[in-house]
């Protein structure tokens, strides 16, 4: 596995070069390639970054004919007067469970009295969890899995966390599960209100860019138009897209590390590197870049915006 990543890798074709003066206004830089494919090639220490995302006890489950990998950090013995108190973290695309190894450590030392057992499943088509085999799997459906697996664990009631997808599969299970709700906390509030608002605000923000003259296009609308195309293209044509960056990991580095780029601080797509090493080491982004590459599942992760959009899931209306 790790010697065919590091020739794909180091067999890669030469690339267009940039236009002049751009950083990551165009997408990642192809400047940029040369130095993460030397790095994850040559200073990547794969058996220490193994060790690294094995830190956590993991497990897998069958639920709902899916196995699904989670990592659990129990509480363990509780100092007096300290409650533990259970919590799933949910993950998003094009992130992985890697997101939260740096504040999983907080969120399981005891502070104010409070500790939490932490749950953070990779969800269904992505990582180490099991894709779906036909359609139909989309954000409330994987709200119903989570919630089964919670309560596999033992959990009656517990608190979520997530954002962008987590946010979502958050909201349907708050929705459908209120009893088994202690609350909801997401950092991504504006999904909460409509599963589908993002399609419709990028459609809504094509229509108005045909429509309105230059001047009027405002900076917000015109944001949506060029940073939002990638969802009209999970949402309809997810597999093939997938084809590529499931060949290519210099491919898949570059959409996913734009992603990275440009969601964490946008005025940083001027940046010849995107601005990636003022947010994130190598390591860190590698890691991700490792989940998704070694389980294949770049595919089956883009299934779930097709999911969601779907006519049968709007039929649902669990957003109303």
């Amino acid at each position: 596995m790790i010697n065919d990543l590091k020739s794909r890798l180091r067999n890669h074709r030469a690339l267009v070069p940039p236009l002049r003066g751009v950083g990551f206004q165009y997408g990642f830089n192809q400047q940029q390639i040369d130095p993460w494919v030397q790095y994850w090639t040559e200073q990547y220490d794969f058996k220490q970054r193994e060790k690294f995302l094995n830190k956590f006890p993991q497990y897998k489950t069958n639920i709902q004919g899916l196995d699904i990998h989670f990592i659990w950090v129990k509480c363990g013995r509780m100092p007096a007067g300290v409650t533990c108190v259970p919590l799933l973290l949910m993950h998003s695309w094009p992130g992985s469970v890697r997101e939260f190894y740096e504040a999983i450590p907080h969120l399981t030392t005891p502070r104010d009295g409070i500790v939490f057992e932490v749950i953070a499943p990779s969800m269904p088509g992505f990582g180490f969890s099991d894709g779906a085999v036909r359609p139909g799997l989309g954000s409330a459906q994987i709200g119903v899995i989570f919630k089964n697996l919670m309560n596999r664990l033992g959990y009656r009631k517990f608190y979520i966390q997530g954002g962008n997808w987590g946010a979502v599969i958050g909201n349907a299970m708050a929705t459908m599960f209120q009893k088994e709700m202690l609350g909801l906390h997401s950092n991504m509030l504006i999904l909460l209100e409509n599963n589908c608002v993002e399609l419709q605000t990028l459609i809504s923000g094509v229509m108005a860019a045909m429509q309105l003259k230059s001047h009027e296009f405002d900076q917000m609308s015109a944001l949506i138009v060029e940073e939002t195309g990638y969802i009209h293209l999970f949402a309809t044509k997810p597999d093939t897209v997938g084809i590529g960056l499931s060949d290519s990991p210099v491919g898949l580095m570059a959409f996913i590390l734009e992603k990275f780029s440009t969601w964490t601080h946008i005025e940083d797509r001027s940046l010849k590197d995107g601005g990636l090493s003022l947010h994130f080491t190598r390591d860190q982004l590698i890691d991700n870049l490792m989940i998704y590459w070694i389980t294949n599942c770049i595919s089956t992760s883009f299934r779930l915006y097709a999911e969601a959009f779907s006519n049968a899931y709007r039929a649902l209306r669990i957003d109303e």
